[in-house]
């Protein structure tokens, strides 16, 4: 099944309320070339070895066509879901370009930059006490749609956005690679001094693992996005102790992590502790 069932707090831009929603798996993959760790790359489960065959070819490690490589799975994780695989080629058909490590690194979307075995894949957590508000989100939103210049004159960008805990944008960033958009924001907050300031991330697209790691090693304790999540993110938002809302349109989103650090300010009535299932106690 390529779908889990996660819990999570709709905010329908007055009251909080419990749903379940279908979200797709991401789960990491380590390959091996002839027992040398190659790459992790993010992807959802199934057809692990055609994945394998076509990544090397496209990166132009392997490219005969006639010679079929040994592929063997190593390990699966305790859902099932293969989790490394060995693929084993003659010296001969390997092309100069396979140097023991791979340079670029695959994901679901661009990519585990730089890890080649899923032991450099570590968790930490986000240091925060902070609360924000669920009204300034749709806020947030509006301000970044109205200064995408790029998009609206193209429609082929993504943006990401870097805004304080009252709802101040920071910078806005856009890029035809969403993680590319997340990179520049973190880069103008460091490079302005304002990385300690910037509490919350927005995305226009998806939420996959990377971008939360990308906001973790920033210490930016809220992620908010215009669409889905995957599984392995809101994984590992709960664990890092960062609060993933998705599904920011008009004045609606999903909490699917950490649910208790987003608030309702109304009336001077402060909802500040809700629970759901994935919470990791």
């Amino acid at each position: 099944m390529e779908i889990k069932l996660y819990n999570g707090v709709v905010f329908n831009g007055k009251k909080f309320s419990q749903t379940e929603d279908p979200i797709s798996i991401e789960v990491p993959l380590s390959i091996a070339v002839n027992n040398v760790p190659f790459t992790v790359t993010m992807q959802t489960p199934g057809n692990e070895f055609d994945l394998a065959r076509g990544l090397l070819f496209t990166e132009n490690i392997f490219r005969d066509l006639l010679h079929t490589p040994t592929i063997e799975v190593i390990t699966k994780n305790q859902e099932g879901f293969i989790e490394s695989i060995n693929v084993q080629i003659p010296n001969e058909f390997i092309l100069k370009d396979f140097a023991g490590t791979r340079n670029v690194i695959s994901s679901s979307s661009c990519g585990v930059c730089g890890k080649t075995t899923l032991d450099d894949m570590h968790c930490t957590v986000v240091n925060n006490s902070a609360k924000l508000s669920a009204e300034l989100v749709p806020k947030m939103f509006e301000q970044i749609n109205a200064g995408q210049v790029n998009f609206q004159k193209s429609g082929g960008t993504h943006a990401a956005g870097a805004f304080t805990l009252d709802g101040q944008l920071l910078t806005l960033q856009e890029d035809i690679g969403r993680h590319n958009a997340v990179d520049k924001v973190v880069g103008y907050l460091i490079n302005n001094k304002l990385i300690e300031k910037a509490k919350c991330i927005t995305v226009s697209g998806r939420i996959s693992y990377e971008i939360v790691e990308k906001a973790k090693s920033a210490n930016i304790p809220f992620i908010a996005a215009v669409s889905a999540p995957s599984t392995l993110a809101v994984d590992n938002a709960q664990e890092s102790g960062i609060t993933l809302m998705a599904f920011c349109r008009n004045d609606k989103f999903t909490i699917y992590s950490n649910p208790h650090q987003i608030t309702i300010v109304n009336n001077n009535l402060v909802t500040d502790k809700i629970k759901i299932k994935n919470d990791v106690e």
